[in-house]
């Protein structure tokens, strides 16, 4: 016996329909107007609870989903901001685009997230292709404090985060003042010959994590040697040559990555930490306290510093003319076990 067709306000003609359900289906199955059902769907204009909850749960049987791309051609607006990393190698990246991810969804946005892998060449096509698929906006980490990737960016709503870039919304920490913590800390555990490893001069944030441990090692202390390396566990031969001199007792390193390389150099050498040589990091990434010795390190907030460039670029986007905001986070030490006290 033949089957006939389920009439077309049937929920069950979901599958019959072999296609996506548009809102004039949701609004007739409905039995309410195309305006309310909008309206419902979209929780926007003048439509009872009663009736708003009936539209949902009929649009859920349908498997209504609504057309972003209309929507973006109607409005303008995509619903999707864009965040543009470094190095999600890194683990604090991971971190900060989860905040980041988790900050845009209570705001109702969705991200695009792209990794630029250290590379000029590759930030610039990032930022062409965020571009090009029209996000509402940027949160941007960019890899140094210049290059033509600001030109390409223009007229994009976009927040900065870790460099103070002229002209854009900055998010930062107060990444002098982890250096500083990190080279009193050591000075009051008793050293004196320390070493600082910093990340990549071209990288603002970097240059200021070293000048504030720097500083402070001048006056109080002695700085037997500075030297950079690229945020990678793998050590430059400079840096290599630096600890191989045990000249230092203790070192300061610019990123947690980087102190995680010199501790797996240290331990080739026969040296221990913090037996022969203490160290401190910069960021607490999650691997930091599941090293062997749990590292003591400098932390960022970095859940506070993802929501607060969500919501600086949300009001961005809805304020376009307001005044740039520069957005400085305090940074606090962590103490673990990669610190020996010499008195």
């Amino acid at each position: 016996m033949a089957k006939s067709d389920p009439p077309p306000n049937d929920p069950s003609s979901k599958s019959a329909l072999g296609r996506r359900a548009t809102l004039k289906e949701v609004a007739k199955a409905a039995g309410v107007s195309l305006a309310s059902a909008s309206y419902a769907i979209n929780g926007a204009g003048s439509v009872g609870e009663t009736t708003r909850e009936h539209v949902l749960k009929v649009a859920a049987e349908l498997g209504y989903r609504p057309n972003q791309s209309a929507k973006a051609m109607k409005t303008g607006k995509t619903g999707a901001i864009g965040l543009i990393l470094p190095d999600l190698t890194n683990p604090f990246f991971p971190s900060l685009a989860q905040g980041v991810i988790q900050a845009a969804r209570a705001h109702g946005y969705s991200v695009f997230l792209t990794d630029t892998e250290g590379s000029d060449e590759a930030e610039q096509r990032a930022v062409n292709l965020l571009i090009d698929h029209g996000v509402d906006g940027v949160i941007w980490f960019p890899i140094a404090d210049d290059g033509p990737v600001g030109k390409l960016i223009e007229g994009v709503p976009t927040v900065v985060l870790d460099r103070n870039l002229p002209g854009y919304d900055v998010i930062q920490a107060d990444y002098a003042e982890g250096g500083r913590l990190a080279a009193e800390h050591l000075i009051a555990a008793g050293h004196v010959n320390i070493g600082v490893i910093s990340g990549p001069h071209a990288a603002s944030s970097a240059r200021q994590r070293a000048e504030g441990a720097i500083a402070v090692v001048r006056e109080r202390a002695n700085l037997v040697w500075h030297v950079h390396n690229a945020f990678s566990l793998d050590l430059e031969p400079s840096v290599a040559r630096a600890l191989e001199s045990r000249e230092a007792t203790a070192v300061i390193a610019g990123a947690d990555l980087i102190t995680i390389g010199a501790m797996r150099h240290i331990g080739a050498l026969g040296l221990s930490v913090p037996g022969d040589v203490s160290v401190i990091g910069f960021d607490d990434i999650p691997w930091a306290q599941l090293h062997t010795p749990p590292l003591t390190t400098i932390d960022m907030p970095v859940e506070d510093m993802a929501s607060a460039a969500v919501e600086t670029l949300v009001r961005r986007m809805g304020a376009p003319g307001e005044p740039r905001r520069r957005i400085v986070f305090n940074v606090e030490l962590i103490e673990r076990a990669s610190v020996r006290v010499l008195k």
